[in-house]
């Protein structure tokens, strides 16, 4: 097992010597921003040993104290699962009403954080519309949907075989974010009749409930079933991806509990209490939150709280329901919309001016790729104008999430090599996006000001100026700061598609200053320089 994958600190708990044990010495191998299990085992369990309180509060040497939940994990045993926001000495001591879990201490000696490890995401206090790790680099979300991303390996006992070589898949295209759900059942829609069975990953075998979905015993959970869960969220971990987990969906045939009931508290905390130590975890209530006639505002607004007063590590929270976050704003820490309207930049722009001071992640754009079967077109289809799309969210300052139909509902396929090359989709179009967000902190330019008569602009008011061409474009008359006139800029230009710059070339600007776009298919963008 990797040094970033869980260490696991075990110990035994018995009934008689439980108060005389010494306190556990973890070794050089914990590290800040790394999760930890400390693991103790109950002499006896109560009638509903999910129900039974449990935490552990952990001091650093420094005065900082945390107070982190734990959960049952079968087998008399339950788990503290704790990562360390800072290294250093850390003691802890534990609380239950298992008397036998109560009072038990420990020391944690935690090193400091490995190079590859950034913490968890969390807003920038200095750019309210920006993410940033914990050590203070940037995030810049580039996700991708796949819903069903719990269910490829659910029912394989010994490994993630399918769920990791699509997860490498992603990681390697440039996608730093993957939303998923923690569980959904099947699609209402009609399944295209060439889908095989190989492929179609909807009404599964397992249920996060005790039963099935179709006879559920909502009264007890399917431990099982989150063990499993686990070595999906821990990989995307690994490979540097956000766990963006939608903790209910409405609309996938899901036999839930009755809201607001024991059951369904018991589930919700359940997932909260186990998931939050992970660095990579963003919460999401529910997909399409208020779309279906489950529930009202006022049961996301009980979710909400209900989350925030038991996640001791205070992960980002949204809403996949624009309705929810246009008008409840302060309740959620970033923005999720769904808007698909052909002129997608503008419509951002409204949102930001909307919504102002957070960050606004648009989670369904309309642009669903095609694949080798028909699961949900959407309105767009063509992996060109679906990458458009994500560029009108990211020169509107927003982020964007790509859907492919063959991973982000009940459809999905792990490996790419079993396609032909015509069926697969472009995934390296984001890898290309992420290369340009990357060497242009595009995080941190400015969106929404006019710098030319057609397309969108990024700018840094420093010289720097990224112009989104649209394909139309044969010309781009460009709008300058006022007395440049016979000065020189440098131009040079990217093409999204496979990721190239050209050379860079010089102008002088002129008092109505155009260039000329480069020939070929597509939009591009415009890397110019001028004198601040």
């Amino acid at each position: 097992m990797s040094s970033s994958m869980l260490t696991r600190v075990t110990f035994a708990l018995y009934l008689i010597c439980f108060a005389l044990l010494p306190s556990l010495n973890a070794d050089d191998s914990i590290r800040q921003w790394e999760v930890t299990e400390i693991r103790l085992t109950a002499d006896t369990l109560p009638d509903v040993p999910i129900d039974a309180s449990l935490n552990a509060e952990f001091t650093h040497e420094s005065g900082r104290v945390f107070q982190v939940p734990g959960f049952y994990d079968g087998n008399n045993e339950y788990c503290i699962r704790f990562t360390a926001p800072d290294s250093g000495k850390w003691t802890y001591k534990t609380r239950s009403d298992i008397s036998s879990l109560t009072g038990q201490t420990g020391t944690l000696d935690v090193q400091p954080a490995s190079d590859h490890r950034r913490g968890g995401i969390e807003l920038d206090p200095d750019h309210p519309r920006q993410f940033q790790y914990q050590d203070g680099k940037r995030y810049y979300p580039i996700a991708f949907e796949c819903d069903w991303l719990f269910a490829l390996d659910a029912e394989n006992a010994d490994g993630i075989p399918k769920s990791s070589r699509l997860i490498d898949t992603i990681a390697d295209n440039g996608f730093n974010q993957v939303v998923m759900n923690v569980f959904a059942y099947d699609v209402n829609w009609k399944k295209d009749d060439q889908l095989i069975d190989k492929y179609d990953y909807g009404s599964p075998d397992v249920y996060p409930f005790a039963g099935h979905n179709k006879s559920p015993d909502h009264s007890q959970i399917n431990i099982e079933y989150f063990q499993r869960l686990d070595r999906v969220i821990e990989y995307l971990d690994e490979k540097g991806i956000a766990a963006h987990l939608m903790v209910y969906v409405w609309n996938k045939n899901v036999n839930w509990p009755e809201a607001n009931g024991d059951a369904d508290n018991r589930y919700f905390d359940y997932v909260v209490r186990r998931y939050q130590a992970y660095p990579n975890l963003i919460w999401d209530i529910s997909k399409e939150a208020l779309g279906y006639g489950h529930n009202d505002v006022n049961y996301i607004h009980g979710r909400i709280e209900r989350l925030r007063n038991q996640d001791a590590y205070q992960r980002l929270i949204t809403v996949h329901d624009y309705s929810y976050c246009r008008r409840f704003a302060d309740k959620i820490d970033f923005v999720s919309v769904q808007l698909w309207q052909s002129e997608l930049h503008h419509v951002m722009r409204d949102v930001c001016k909307n919504i102002p001071g957070k960050p606004i992640l648009n989670i369904e754009h309309g642009g669903y790729e095609r694949g080798p079967y028909v699961v949900f077109n959407g309105n767009y289809t063509s992996p060109e104008v679906c990458l458009e799309r994500s560029y009108q969210c990211v020169f509107a300052g927003t982020f964007p999430t790509h859907y492919w139909q063959g991973a982000a509902w009940n459809v999905v396929i792990d490996d790419l090599k079993d396609l032909t090359p015509d069926q697969r989709p472009r995934l390296e179009y984001y890898r290309h996006l992420e290369t340009l967000v990357d060497k242009f902190d595009i995080g941190n330019l400015i969106a929404g000001d006019v710098r030319s008569n057609a397309g969108f602009s990024l700018h840094n008011d420093k010289g720097l100026i990224l112009y989104y061409v649209p394909k139309e474009c044969d010309f781009l008359g460009l709008r300058l700061p006022k007395g440049l006139q016979g000065e020189t800029m440098s131009l040079q230009w990217f093409n999204p598609f496979d990721g190239t710059f050209s050379e860079t070339s010089e102008q002088t600007i002129t008092r109505w200053p155009a260039v000329k776009v480069p020939e070929g298919d597509g939009f591009r963008v415009l890397i110019l320089r001028h004198p601040s």
